[in-house]
């Protein structure tokens, strides 16, 4: 990864750089951070850490924010977490989105909207038989892990827990999203994936979070058996398959 604003290559010594680019490239592949589980990820001091934080912060790299909560809120300030930047992903692999984001429109604009969606649908259902191998070669208790690993391969970054509070279900976290920024003008590419994970996973999901609203990760809820879906938080409340792009 080039850092993003970098200074003249001569005022920024390697080692700083090439910690800096650790610090970026943890904030995408775990989510938006605390200094605390940057330090403890990378293994440098709180100290250190916020002072890389400072400067790709003033790059524009990176920005502070609350922590989001889903669920049930406890007492006290959310926690200050740092997440990448529009300017901060544009570092990584999105250097076609111009390309693309062009491909549909001129697809929208001569065959309309339905092909955008057909489109977007044949491209997932392609993708996906990587994903269905993996998830079958699974146990029924393992599937999402399964599927997060094949995600992280397409360079999704993905992982997944169990989901937080009194919910009965997982969530799947993609930390990165290679299509953000066009996904941000063409929601039919998350309507269509949220669609492949129901299928994959043989359930219902339910998206909480997205990269391309404005969250730091793209959160997908996927219930256990005989459990109905969370009720999410008012930012999230909207965010249903085709409204709230990942």
């Amino acid at each position: 990864m080039k850092y993003v604003g970098e200074a003249p290559q001569e005022e920024l010594a390697t080692g700083e750089r090439s910690t800096r680019n650790r610090v970026a490239r943890s904030i995408l592949d775990h989510g938006p951070s605390t200094v605390a589980d940057l330090a403890k990820r990378l293994g440098l001091t709180q100290a250190a850490v916020r002072r890389h934080l400072d400067a790709l912060a003033c790059d524009g790299v990176v920005e502070a924010r609350d922590q989001r909560v889903y669920g049930a809120r406890t007492r006290g300030r959310p926690a200050k977490v740092f997440a990448l930047t529009d300017c901060g992903r544009d570092a990584f692999d999105q250097s076609y989105d111009s390309l693309a984001a062009d491909a549909l429109r001129w697809i929208a604009e001569t065959a309309g909207d339905e092909a955008v969606m057909a489109f977007a649908r044949a491209r997932t259902a392609e993708q996906s038989a990587a994903y269905r191998a993996a998830i079958e070669a699974a146990e029924p208790e393992a599937r999402t892990e399964a599927l997060a690993k094949a995600l992280s391969a397409d360079g999704y970054a993905a992982t997944a827990r169990s989901a937080p509070g009194p919910q009965q279900g997982e969530q799947l976290c993609q930390h990165h999203c290679p299509v953000a920024h066009v996904a941000e003008q063409y929601p039919q590419l998350c309507e269509a994936e949220t669609e492949i994970f129901s299928s994959l996973l043989g359930t219902h999901v339910q998206r909480l979070a997205t990269i391309a609203h404005g969250d730091g990760v793209c959160t997908t809820y996927i219930p256990r058996s005989g459990h109905p879906t969370p009720q999410t938080t008012d930012s999230a409340s909207a965010s249903t398959a085709g409204r709230n792009p990942a």
